[in-house]
């Protein structure tokens, strides 16, 4: 078992950290509102820090699972960053969803004072990591990674390697991409059975099992059909996300116009006030054009 210290305990963050201290590993806490590290470390048993950098000395891993670029470089550098309290040849796993940019600056600040850091973005939700099924892609080091991914399987079901140092981050963008398209389709798809008098549920039925099938169908129809969006994930995060994608497009020089226009519907739903809505809101915005 490992000593652990792990930054940000949001929707994602807190859980990790309980099926890591359920594992068996003696975990340290850190979340901008102290009283939710207190929390944590009532419910689970491990320690609340004050700081990222008390959180991580003595360490083996550092992980951390933040808002976006600001708020991870404020986790990791300064005088009371994560990487000033870090001990040559600790690891330092981000889940955080950032831009590759980010994480490669992290990267070497961390390998100038042999510290590791692996990029390690997470996909599945607030569900997958309450039970601990999350799909993990990786960049960074093969020897970091190696030595990560035994602890990263605590709540995580697919861990993979993808590459060097913002393969992971790159591959999020890839997830994040796919996504957008799928759930405008199937907001599309369900906001054109209901014009055409069909039963919504009766269609998912049919459907579900032939081509059209996806994660995004199977777990999100009844609630789009029942018009409910206070759950999952965040449209405010998915612009977040889109965002990094499209930036990360136009200095690449990959087309991404499905996205562009995916992420502009979601522009519409937060001035629909749905910020906080799951991103499967998208079929409200179809609604609400009539």
């Amino acid at each position: 078992m490992a000593k652990v210290a792990f930054l940000g305990l949001g929707v994602m963050g807190y859980p990790m950290a309980g099926h890591l201290a359920k594992a068996g590993h003696e975990v340290t806490v850190y979340n901008r509102t102290a009283a939710k590290s207190a929390a944590w470390a009532k419910q689970h048993g491990g320690r609340a820090a004050a700081t990222p950098r008390e959180a991580a000395q003595g360490a083996d891993f550092v992980m951390s699972c933040v808002g976006n670029d600001d708020d991870l470089r404020s986790v990791c550098l300064g005088d009371d960053g994560a990487l000033a309290g870090m001990a040559k040849g600790a690891i330092f796993v981000d889940h955080t969803t950032v831009s590759a940019k980010v994480t490669r600056e992290l990267y070497a600040a961390a390998a100038g004072i042999g510290v590791s850091f692996v990029d390690a973005p997470v996909s599945g939700g607030q569900a997958g990591a309450e039970n601990g099924v999350l799909s993990i892609m990786c960049g960074g080091d093969q020897p970091a990674y190696d030595a990560a991914e035994p602890v990263m399987q605590a709540y995580g079901r697919s861990i993979k390697r993808l590459g060097e140092s913002g393969a992971g981050q790159l591959t999020k963008m890839v997830n994040q991409i796919c996504i957008a398209g799928l759930v405008q389709g199937l907001s599309e798809g369900l906001h054109f059975a209901e014009k055409a008098g069909l039963d919504g549920k009766a269609v998912v039925d049919v459907i579900a099992g032939g081509a059209a099938g996806s994660w995004q169908m199977s777990n999100r129809y009844e609630t789009m059909l029942d018009d409910h969006f206070e759950h999952g994930f965040a449209v405010d995060w998915m612009r977040k996300d889109l965002g990094i994608c499209l930036a990360t497009a136009n200095e690449n020089g990959a087309s991404l116009p499905v996205t562009a226009l995916v992420d502009q519907f979601y522009k519409d739903v937060q001035k629909l006030g749905g910020g906080r809505w799951d991103t499967s809101a998208l079929i409200r915005r179809l609604r609400a054009l009539g």
